[in-house]
């Protein structure tokens, strides 16, 4: 399975498409959005092009490939114009052997982990800054932010097609 792993669209109807356009590239089977997807939070600037309406008519077309977890900008009216399920705090998905925790980050992060037993991968949004952690007995890893990168991070997200890849809109390879 080829699974591609994105967040914080924040309402940007300019980086959804790109990140929609890296998606189809990609050939990835799945989407796994971790959180933060129409609202762009009142910490952030407004993301470029701004239109939560266009992400909704977006994202909605593939509601049978995408997976997702809560964000802390996500809220039941958001589940009302959506048609595949947002509201969930984590997933758990078990690839090649391995469990990965998907939750946004803002319950579920290094400072306050969830059960898992070594080997497992803490996959986490909401910091929008990439990151491939070896933590001792887990491995935490993040995206960055599709729409609003931090600390001087690129607008972009990850692979996994068996190994973890962390790639810019243009699909180039980040270094993480």
């Amino acid at each position: 399975m080829k699974l591609m792993i994105a967040s914080d669209i924040h309402g940007s109807s300019f980086y959804c498409r790109l990140m929609l356009d890296a998606y189809r590239r990609e050939q990835a089977d799945r989407l796994l959005l971790l959180g933060d997807i129409l609202y762009h939070g009142p910490r952030n600037d407004l993301p470029r092009e701004y239109n939560p309406k266009d992400v909704i008519d977006m994202l909605n077309p593939l509601k049978n490939e995408i997976l997702c977890v809560c964000g802390n900008c996500d809220t039941e009216v958001d589940q009302m114009v959506l048609e595949f399920p947002i509201l969930a705090e984590y997933c758990l998905l078990e690839l090649n052997g391995k469990t990965i925790f998907a939750a946004h980050g803002h319950h579920y992060n290094p400072q306050n982990l969830p059960p898992l037993k070594p080997g497992d991968i803490l996959l986490n949004g909401h910091t929008h800054i990439p990151a491939n952690q070896n933590m001792g007995t887990y491995t935490y890893m993040n995206p960055g932010s599709t729409a609003i990168p931090k600390a001087g991070s690129a607008h972009g997200y990850m692979i996994y097609d068996g190994t973890f890849t962390w790639k810019d809109m243009a699909g180039n390879i980040l270094t993480v």
